[in-house]
């Protein structure tokens, strides 16, 4: 078992940069002991080699029993965990609450989702808008406001107003003009910290005004305190055809209310 020399070939590669004290390779015969050796030693280096490299396969690369193990396992750990809330994408529309998707639409449910998504519109908003169309049906949506601004309001009433002109002991002071609407008809835009509340007598009637000009541009009145009772000279231009002017005698005020057929049921919807 005598090592011979590495040839020319081989003296060329052990040429390469060697440690200080390096020896020269060697190279042994084939089917001598030592070879034999050798061999056995660098295909046990590489089966280990292999094992170490199985270890840290994903389940996937490894045996079909160790990744349906290890699927096993993950699949266990989520049970008990809460599914992860879808995200919404930017420029969608956020998705409808489950109450809603109990709604029956039947044959309309793609029209509904598509004229939805189409105007982005949430489900509220979109219900809203269905409401509005029907119930104030014939309707137009008038604004107004005091004289400084601070106050803003929006009503649903029609084109042509029906005003009336009471002669009680503050209405004809203040000329109180005014027609009458449902509450929900009403909303109050801006301005409900600047507004101010005066009561006499029953204490019934809620006469707002502004804090700051003095106008009184809506109230509550005593025949309809379900409703509102606006004032037909704060309303913005453009949005009023005509007014029917009708007198009610406020000095004699509850055999006027008990006389008259209709001003109760101007603030129900």
């Amino acid at each position: 078992n005598v090592p011979l020399h590495l040839n020319s070939r081989s003296q060329q590669r052990s040429k390469r940069p060697q440690g200080r004290g390096a020896q020269p390779q060697a190279v042994w015969l084939p089917g001598c002991r030592a070879h034999a050796n050798l061999r056995a030693r660098s295909m046990g280096k590489t089966k280990a080699g292999s094992a170490r490299k199985s270890r840290g396969r994903s389940p996937a690369a490894a045996s079909p029993a160790a990744a349906a193990h290890s699927l096993r396992g993950k699949e266990s750990s989520r049970v008990g965990k809460k599914p992860a809330a879808p995200r919404e994408r930017p420029g969608e529309p956020p998705p409808p609450p489950p109450a809603f998707c109990l709604f029956d639409l039947g044959a309309q449910r793609e029209r509904w989702v598509k004229f939805q998504e189409r105007q982005s519109l949430t489900c509220e908003e979109a219900a809203r808008l269905l409401l509005d169309t029907f119930e104030y049906r014939g309707l137009v949506k008038h604004t107004g406001g005091c004289h400084c601004g601070a106050v803003r309001f929006e009503v649903w009433a029609s084109t042509d107003l029906h005003i009336f002109d009471c002669n009680c002991s503050i209405c004809i002071k203040k000329q109180n003009r005014h027609f009458i609407v449902p509450a929900s008809h009403f909303k109050l835009l801006k301005g409900a910290d600047n507004i101010t509340t005066y009561t006499f007598n029953t204490h019934r009637a809620q006469h707002t005004f502004c804090k700051t000009c003095g106008v009184q541009s809506f109230y509550t009145p005593r025949s309809n305190p379900d409703g509102y009772g606006i004032a037909p000279h704060c309303l913005d231009e453009g949005t009023v055809r005509s007014t029917i002017m009708e007198e009610i005698n406020g000095k004699e005020w509850e055999k006027a209310m008990k006389e008259h057929k209709t001003i109760r049921s101007m603030s129900k919807p």
